[in-house]
């Protein structure tokens, strides 16, 4: 009997690096999933599939957290930037990757739920004041690609 394959779920609405996954993906022979709330191109695959979830609060979340739940375990990746999202894949045995390569961690996800609050605080008291997030870099691109590579081998053991 053959191991499961690696899947990869996609939070697709705002990622910045999806023709990065497909290629690894590609080279990995993993399963990928683009969860969105709209459809859009995504390459011909027969392991790369569209995900359109409603456009309720947390649909696609929702579904990508129940996906990685049903995955077996050590076979699923995650792509989101959402803290929160992130932390309930996690509890599901997931891996978890930021958009910048950064992975989410059970140590880490804590100090990054706390740091989400204490933001959302401050930029409440600043009556909307202040800026986003830094512009995503190809700095970024490339630590994702390494990141993306590491664990896609990590899992691939």
């Amino acid at each position: 009997m053959s191991p499961a394959p690696i899947t990869i779920l996609i939070d697709a609405d705002a990622c910045p690096v999806k023709d990065e996954i497909y290629r690894v993906a590609e080279r990995f022979r993993a399963e990928v999933r683009v969860v969105s709330n709209a459809a859009f191109r995504i390459p011909v695959s027969p392991r790369i599939k569209r995900v359109v979830v409603s456009d309720s609060f947390d649909a696609a979340d929702d579904w990508i957290a129940e996906a990685a739940e049903a995955l077996p375990a050590h076979t699923c990746v995650v792509i989101t930037g959402d803290i929160l999202l992130a932390e309930r894949c996690l509890k599901a045995g997931a891996r978890v990757l930021k958009h910048n390569g950064e992975e989410f961690s059970p140590a880490s996800i804590g100090g990054a739920i706390a740091t989400r609050a204490i933001m959302a605080d401050l930029r409440a008291g600043m009556d909307g004041v202040g800026g986003g997030p830094a512009p995503f870099s190809k700095a970024d691109r490339s630590r994702f690609l390494q990141a993306l590579d590491r664990v896609l081998v990590g899992l691939g053991r």
